[in-house]
């Protein structure tokens, strides 16, 4: 039951702190809120599900992926987990102090690799206390020097959500 004034107050708790879109008052004369950040990255070959020969690869960005929502992660090693990662520091370092990033967790639902290995789809939910404040999402993975990484249009989008959408503009480079 969330309303576009809600999905604006949750902010967003990514990385570093960011983001989770806005839990308020509830009101239902508004419309629901599509607060699904769904991320298209540059073409590709077509996905296919993870799985077999990519459990690895499943089994990395799913640890990446948590590591770099979890409030109990380091500014520094979101960094790390985030593609492009260096160009979002300021970002990430001015929201890791905040308590509603420290309370922010990922829950990996699914993963999909494409054919070539290098990009994944992944579906994910992000809460806030334990309380999944973004359900269901959908974003990108990142092969970058052999390291899984969130997408950098995936955060991006996410910011772009919790600033009524303005993506800071460090994204205009972004994937």
């Amino acid at each position: 039951m969330g309303t576009r004034h809600q999905a604006r107050r949750i902010l967003l708790v990514t990385a570093s702190g960011i983001a989770l879109a806005g839990l308020a008052a509830c009101s239902s004369s508004s419309p629901p809120v599509s607060a699904s950040p769904s991320v298209s990255t540059s073409p590709s070959a077509p996905a296919s599900p993870a799985g077999g020969g990519s459990s690895a690869a499943t089994s990395q960005i799913t640890t990446n992926w948590e590591g770099f929502f979890s409030g109990s992660t380091s500014a520094a090693k979101k960094i790390t987990l985030l593609q492009n990662g260096q160009a979002f520091s300021s970002v990430i370092n001015g929201q890791a102090g905040s308590a509603m990033s420290k309370s922010t967790t990922a829950k990996v639902l699914s993963v999909t690799v494409n054919s070539t290995g290098t990009q994944a789809s992944v579906k994910y939910t992000i809460l806030i206390g334990g309380t999944p404040a973004l359900s269901n999402q959908t974003g990108a993975a990142i092969d970058e020097d052999g390291t899984w990484k969130v997408g950098d249009a995936t955060f991006c989008a996410l910011l772009a959500l919790e600033n009524n959408g303005k993506a800071p503009s460090v994204c205009s480079s972004a994937g």
